[in-house]
């Protein structure tokens, strides 16, 4: 709402405003364009106009998605579907990623992997065994030592003290 209040105020046509994404009709000013980028930075919005910066926030988004807001994960491999989903090739999108953010994707995969894994646990509706099958770990040994090693606790530790280890998603 805000991007699309910002938009308007300025009067650029747009066709759609998606999460990280802006598809605006005309070319903007030089004006245009520091207008916008200043009206969204007071609202704590940014715009990013750099190609490489896009192209590692529709990763993030589609790994997001992909873990926290889908009731099931790919059957296909993760970078498989990262690079279908984006269009471009997986070693390209895997460099760029390390080279900007300073990790790798997969890293980036198990850190939200693992962010779920907490937040079902802190639900307790699903037993262990089920969550490692909802979140594809080969089995429940597997996750169990992958959140010991991110979290530094085991899981039944954590469920003890579930509410004190969450964190926000912009966080992770």
């Amino acid at each position: 709402m805000v991007v699309k209040a910002e938009l308007e105020k300025l009067n650029l046509h747009y066709t759609s405003v998606e999460l990280g994404e802006i598809h605006i009709e005309e070319t903007l000013s030089a004006e245009q364009l520091k207008l916008l980028k200043t009206g969204l930075w007071k609202s704590g919005l940014e715009l990013m106009d750099d190609k490489r910066s896009m192209i590692i926030e529709r990763i993030k988004i589609v790994i997001v998605e992909m873990i926290h807001y889908s009731d099931e994960l790919p059957k296909v491999n993760f970078s498989d579907f990262i690079s279908k989903k984006l269009n471009y090739d997986y070693t390209y999108l895997s460099n760029l990623f390390s080279e900007v953010q300073g990790t790798t994707i997969e890293h980036f995969i198990i850190l939200h992997k693992i962010e779920r894994v907490k937040e079902l646990l802190t639900y307790n509706e699903m037993s262990l065994t089920e969550i490692a099958a909802l979140m594809q770990y080969s089995s429940v040994a597997h996750l169990a030592n992958q959140f010991k090693k991110v979290t530094g606790l085991t899981t039944s530790h954590f469920k003890e003290i579930r509410f004190k280890r969450r964190k926000g998603l912009e966080d992770v």
